[in-house]
């Protein structure tokens, strides 16, 4: 998060808005100077993990609302700390926010995107918001620009997994633009063909597995998935040889194997949680989704020493797994959690903890979590809040926003039918 950021009282509007809480965007029409409080949310990013949280729909949906001018975002893109500023993050939600307005219908919010691609530090950025609207209209010879500044490399990056008419408009006019696609299109054949073609390793012995993984060179990765695939105990002693080291690749594609077992692992997983070793993340992921309410005294220590310590990512396992086991003695810090927490990704998690939980106390939080920032929180809440003249106004909406997810779009359509 930026250092400069003071986070407000979850108390207030502005500090409601800075975690995206829905009653926030519930109260904001209603309460004086709540659009200062948007732009200086959009100009000094409150999220406690940028890579992780959203944001832009949230305070794109606010300006819509509240009827706000893009200026002042815009002003904020063009500051003269922009080329002085290394941070890579400055710009990067109000790019989206302004992205977003776009897809709101707000086109005007499309000029300064477009002048920020072409004078902007991050304009690198701003130009994949761009490809991302798919309006060849919006990106009229901007391909002349990006072929002249990108090098192979670069351009392969712009390249969308699926077809663009952006990037088809480009790669009529731009030979190099062509190209990269073309490379793009024959990469993933290419990749496809291997899956198709590539031997199994069925045939290697679990040492002969374990030797390649521990070797740490060409195939280790593959070992080791393969020994996930057989859900051998074996891959355990290997989680304990590389998770305690610092975090590699290798180490990354344990904790992905792992995920394919199940209650067997339990006893191990309950020695790395009590043991708050190198493998106690690990241990604790085990216990959320297999443990047993043998567990929960464990898991509702951890989640309240992640709480006492605003550790807000080390809370997220205990409360998957509370939530799983219905632990009813959870419900208070689960409901301070989702007010105070500065760490947004956590409220999905909490949401369907508390429904799954305390159904009766979820409700007022489901009918909040149609208007929260989280995509989770608002599929959930779609599928479970009660329904009321507000509720299904709401619904309607998100059903026919174009700019909303596809699964909290389906969501919101499945609820009106009932």
């Amino acid at each position: 998060m930026n250092n400069e950021v003071v986070l407000e009282s979850a108390g207030t509007l502005h500090g409601q808005m800075q975690r995206g809480l829905g009653r926030a965007a519930r109260r904001a029409a209603d309460r004086r100077g709540a659009g200062e409080y948007v732009y200086d949310c959009v100009r000094r990013d409150p999220r406690w993990d940028p890579q992780c949280e959203s944001r832009r729909l949230y305070y794109a949906r606010l300006m819509v609302d509240l009827e706000l001018p893009a200026g002042p975002v815009a002003a904020h893109l063009f500051d003269p700390a922009d080329h002085a500023d290394a941070d890579e993050w400055r710009v990067d939600l109000a790019l989206g926010v302004l992205a977003d307005l776009v897809r709101l219908s707000r086109r005007e919010a499309a000029v300064p995107l477009r002048r920020y691609a072409e004078e902007g530090a991050q304009w690198f950025d701003a130009v994949e918001e761009l490809i991302d609207l798919e309006d060849p209209s919006l990106t009229v010879g901007l391909d002349d620009l990006v072929a002249a500044r990108c090098d192979e490399g670069d351009l392969e990056m712009l390249i969308p997994s699926h077809r663009n008419p952006v990037i088809e408009t480009w790669a009529a006019r731009q030979p190099r633009i062509a190209e990269a696609l073309a490379r793009h299109r024959e990469a993933g054949r290419a990749a496809r063909r291997a899956m198709v073609a590539a031997p199994g390793r069925d045939r290697q012995s679990e040492d002969e597995l374990l030797d390649l993984a521990r070797r740490r060179g060409e195939g280790a990765i593959a070992a080791i998935f393969e020994l996930g695939r057989r859900r051998t105990m074996a891959l355990l002693d290997l989680a304990e040889e590389l998770l305690p080291q610092r975090p590699s690749r290798y180490g990354g594609a344990v904790c992905r194997a792992l995920r394919e077992y199940g209650p067997e692992t339990l006893p191990r997983a309950r020695a790395w949680a009590a043991e708050r070793g190198g493998c106690a993340e690990m241990g604790l992921r085990i216990l959320a989704r297999h443990g047993t309410r043998q567990d929960v005294p464990l898991l509702m220590d951890e989640f309240r020493g992640a709480l006492g310590r605003r550790e807000w990512r080390a809370a997220a396992s205990p409360i998957e797994g509370l939530g799983r086991l219905r632990a009813g003695e959870a419900v208070p810090l689960l409901k301070s959690a989702w007010t105070e927490s500065t760490y947004a990704y956590l409220r999905p998690r909490i949401l369907t903890a508390l429904t799954r939980t305390a159904p009766h106390t979820a409700e007022s939080y489901t009918v909040e979590g149609l208007w929260d920032c989280e995509e989770g929180v608002r599929v959930e809440a779609a599928q479970s809040a009660p329904l009321t003249d507000d509720t299904r106004l709401r619904l309607q909406r998100l059903h026919h926003d174009g700019a909303e997810e596809p699964d909290v779009r389906a969501a919101a359509a499945a609820r009106l039918m009932t």
